[in-house]
């Protein structure tokens, strides 16, 4: 690039960018008809006072003495030579006295959109050479319970939600949109790997205009965009499988549902309607019973089935619903009802889960792999879901349940990670402090003090995305970008791979890490795979040098098949589904018989068992943020404009506020028996009566770090939210959903400090 501009890529979307040795100025890419806002973080973050410079060792665990790991604990500056020693030197120790089933390799994917530098790649890689593997985490905290009851139902969860219904598709064949839960562009502004043009917002528009209707049906009128011109129904939160059920029971009762395609394509629909009809319970699930239960009147739930039956319509399921108490159920009552509209396997019709939930879903599939980084085999049996962790090491050596096995947790001794921030992700932060204070050690590799780092022992300075060279690329969009370093290392960061490299020189392992490659050679490495697919194909297959010249290469695209569910739907006999029966599982004789009553053999209306009360009165949604990727860079600039007084912004209806006494602007306190945090009040027509909306992101600020629970005065809803799962069945992740109270802060406004890297202390 000319002038000192480079090209670059992020998980919300590919850009062009120069440093002037302090910040940067962002570019996004000029094809992009809807660039993300959140590329403005990167403009002040590279030099922020939040990144961590040089190498830190907690002085109590330096010191071998017993103190509690606190958020401001004191940390000693090593130097890398002598810190990388005491690290190789623990890692023997405990793979010594322990084995490797006693290291949690702890990460999660959202580091960087770069295929080489990817953190979970190369910590896995790292612990499968140096030790023969690690404890491993399973599925995702966005969609933990429908990664696996999906492959029950359907078949895989990434084929299902990635090659299905495309926005092509939506934009000239859809006429009704069923979005349980919306499909907010906030989330299809994100997608891992990276993303070059967003279209969401241009195929809901161009639906709109011809005719389709969009019905949101959604706490927040937000989840869906304005383009959309869609129809609001804020039913009560957590009542989705009620509503799909009222709109099951009336299509029966006006014969409207296709008999002939649940006869052929589907398994185990008599059993189910037994329980729609209320054959056995003696209940019909009828539009009535769910009017009661949704708040949505009964006619208004007849009327929406009689308008789904008539033209092409999608059900639409996102990430939100499941990420709640059982929520495998919407997932797969939503498949049902799609499958009783008779239009599975449709163009623009039938089912597709988490349509709208990441950038990836709703697009082409590449016709070539990208650059992937190799892992190696992980021989350690042991795995945990991923939003147990508190479980794990709070309960070693317990049982739990999970898809039809009972498993234990194992006895970890240390937490190794890189590429992820658990005080974001997880729930019950207060839980989550007492629980990472069991492990003999915790070593974390991070770009900034986020409240992961000051919970570790040993913190090892990365390097930023914009800090060395990769290559950005995703398996569904259709560029392949040249990440090219744009500063050098702040302080003394390294790159994952060098200090991994560092450690396994240590351990004796440094060439079956490294293959006797530098970065700039695995990067051409791992490029030759996407080459010689596309000289396969007899297409543009530049030389690794070529393409960093010219900054990026066009992928070619598979056609807009259908994925699975088409070819399904055209020949059942010979593409049958990857279940037990080859067909829609309405009715599972294998989860039937894993006899969980919170997950039964067929989709079931089962309330929350944390329902609102007149202690705690209000619905708290906690969803991801729009100002940021989840708690990624929540300190720089685009993240803070939007905070008000330093603070988080919630958001509630102004019924609510005015009954509490609440203006716009107020600080106020969100308070349950698990926690509380401080957050700048919002008040919007856009949010449900009864619901408060607070975004995760908001790195972890506790006023007093020795108070139990402490009061979070930054605004992170998860010192709120339950650390449950959402079933046995899947043991996901349950944070989108919690109740509080809420009333106007009085006290004195505490200070940010979350911001403020520890001072070194002496040895």
């Amino acid at each position: 690039m000319n002038d000192g501009w480079s090209t670059h890529s992020s998980h919300w979307g590919a850009f062009s960018a120069r440093w002037d040795g302090r910040d940067i100025e962002v570019a996004p890419d000029a094809g992009d008809p809807a660039p993300s806002p959140i590329l403005g973080n990167f403009t002040d973050a590279l030099r922020h006072r939040a990144r961590i410079e040089r190498p830190m060792v907690r002085r109590s665990w330096l010191n071998k003495t017993s103190e509690p790991r606190t958020l401001d604990g004191a940390f000693v500056e090593l130097a890398w030579d002598e810190v990388l020693d005491l690290l190789a030197t623990e890692l023997s120790r405990v793979h010594a006295d322990h084995g490797a089933a006693a290291i949690f390799g702890g990460s999660y994917g959202w580091a960087s959109a770069g295929r080489f530098h990817h953190a979970q790649s190369q910590i896995h890689r790292f612990l499968n050479v140096a030790f023969g593997g690690y404890v491993r985490s399973v599925n995702s905290y966005s969609a933990g319970a429908s990664a696996v009851i999906l492959p029950h139902v359907l078949g895989p969860f990434e084929a299902l939600s990635r090659r299905n219904v495309t926005w092509e598709q939506v934009s000239e064949h859809t006429d009704v949109v069923l979005a349980f839960g919306g499909m907010a562009l906030k989330n299809s502004m994100v997608a891992s790997g990276g993303i070059s043009r967003h279209i969401e917002r241009d195929a809901m528009r161009k639906a709109a205009e011809r005719g389709a209707q969009f019905y949101c049906i959604s706490p927040l009128r937000d989840d869906l965009p304005e383009q959309a011109a869609a129809t609001w129904l804020p039913i009560r939160v957590g009542t989705d499988v009620a509503l799909m059920l009222g709109l099951a029971h009336s299509l029966v009762a006006e014969n409207l549902h296709d008999r002939d395609l649940l006869a052929r394509y589907c398994n185990g629909y008599d059993k189910f309607e037994r329980y729609l009809l209320g054959l056995d319970d003696r209940q019909p699930k009828h539009a009535g019973w769910a009017s009661d239960i949704t708040g949505m009147a009964a006619a208004e739930i007849v009327a929406l089935a009689r308008k789904a039956a008539q033209g092409r319509t999608l059900v639409t399921v996102s990430h939100s619903l499941q990420r709640a108490q059982y929520g495998e159920q919407p997932v797969w009552m939503g498949a049902v009802l799609a499958a009783m509209l008779g239009q599975i396997g449709l163009p623009g019709g039938g089912y597709n889960y988490a349509l709208g939930a990441l950038g990836h879903t709703g697009r082409r599939v590449n016709a070539v792999p990208i650059p992937t980084m190799p892992q190696g085999r992980n021989g350690v049996e042991d795995f945990i879901p991923v939003a147990r962790i508190s479980d794990m090491l709070l309960n070693p050596g317990q049982p739990f349940e999970y898809n039809g096995r009972t498993l234990r947790y194992p006895d970890i001794k240390l937490v190794y990670w890189a590429g992820g921030n658990p005080f974001h992700h997880h729930q019950d932060i207060n839980r989550l402090r007492r629980a990472f204070n069991v492990p003999q050690t915790i070593v974390v590799h991070e770009t900034a003090w986020t409240p992961s780092a000051r919970f570790a022992d040993i913190v090892l300075p990365a390097t930023m995305t914009l800090e060395r060279d990769d290559i950005g690329a995703a398996a569904t969009d259709p560029r392949l970008i040249a990440m090219r370093k744009l500063a050098p290392p702040i302080g003394e960061a390294r790159d994952d791979f060098d200090i991994f490299a560092a450690l396994a020189r240590r351990l004796g392992v440094e060439h079956p890490f490294t293959e006797g490659r530098d970065s700039r050679q695995w990067l051409a490495h791992l490029y030759e795979t996407t080459r010689k697919a596309l000289a396969a194909k007899g297409l543009d297959a530049p030389d690794f040098d070529e393409f960093w010249r010219r900054g990026e290469l066009a992928l070619p695209s598979e056609p807009d098949d259908g994925g699975f569910l088409r070819a399904f739907r055209d020949d059942p006999d010979a593409h049958k589904l990857p279940t037990p029966s080859g067909k829609i599982e309405i009715f599972s004789g294998t989860i039937a018989g894993f006899n969980y009553a919170d997950c039964p053999g067929h989709p079931t209306w089962l309330p929350s068992t944390e329902p609102p009360s007149a202690r705690h009165p209000l619905t708290l949604i906690a969803n991801q943020p729009a100002t940021r990727l989840h708690s990624q860079l929540d300190f720089g600039r685009h993240s803070q404009s939007r905070k008000v007084a330093g603070r988080e912004v919630v958001r509630l209806n102004p019924v609510d506020a005015r009954a509490r006494g609440i203006a716009d602007g107020d600080i106020v306190r969100l308070f349950n028996d698990r926690g509380a945090c401080l957050a700048a009040a919002a008040l919007s027509g856009d949010v449900a009566a009864g619901v408060i909306h607070l975004p995760t992101g908001a790195w972890y600020d506790p006023q007093a770090d020795g108070d139990d629970p402490a009061l979070c005065v930054h605004g992170n809803p998860n010192v709120l939210t339950r650390d449950i799962g959402t079933s046995r069945l899947a043991q996901g992740c349950t944070g989108q959903v919690s109740v509080v109270e809420c009333e106007k802060y009085l006290g004195q406004l505490p200070p940010i400090r979350t911001f403020d890297p520890p001072q070194p202390a002496d040895r």
